[in-house]
């Protein structure tokens, strides 16, 4: 999570950002649409942060925000809003593949691709796919 402000000022819909994931090391590509802009924009507006530092700063100030900082950020504002459940960032990503999939028909191979996993069969267990979805496609007439 060490983007910097310099790294998305700027930016518009459409285009990408190159961040490097934490857990593996390797590049990920971020595409920038109309929602996410607004809310970037909306955010340095508020902030007004230096352009060399990070985009998100930990507790400290210092430092960007941590993977277990930002989960322990989610889960209290679940709390806030009693939400009941145990909710983190991990939950967000697992239900951006589920709307993806469900909502807009997104197949496992892109997915997969989005996800940096090795294959579609770890995407589909990641989403919690089991045996009797799949073979209810066999129940479709065609």
């Amino acid at each position: 999570m060490g983007l910097k402000v310099k790294d998305v000022f700027g930016v518009k819909p459409g285009e990408h950002i190159k961040v490097r994931e934490q857990k593996t090391g390797k590049d990920n590509i971020l595409v920038i649409n109309k929602a996410t802009h607004k809310a970037l924009q909306s955010y340095l507006e508020s902030v007004n942060p230096a352009q060399a530092g990070y985009l998100f700063k930990g507790r400290k100030g210092l430092k960007p925000l941590t993977v277990s900082y930002a989960n322990r950020l989610v889960k209290s504002w679940c709390r806030q809003i009693n939400l009941r459940g145990n909710y983190g960032t991990h939950t967000l990503r697992k239900t951006f593949g589920y709307i993806q999939r469900v909502q807009y028909g997104v197949g496992f191979e892109l997915l997969c691709r989005r996800f940096n996993h090795s294959n579609p069969a770890v995407t589909m267990r990641y989403l919690g796919i089991k045996d009797k979805e799949v073979s209810s496609i066999l129940m479709n007439e065609i």
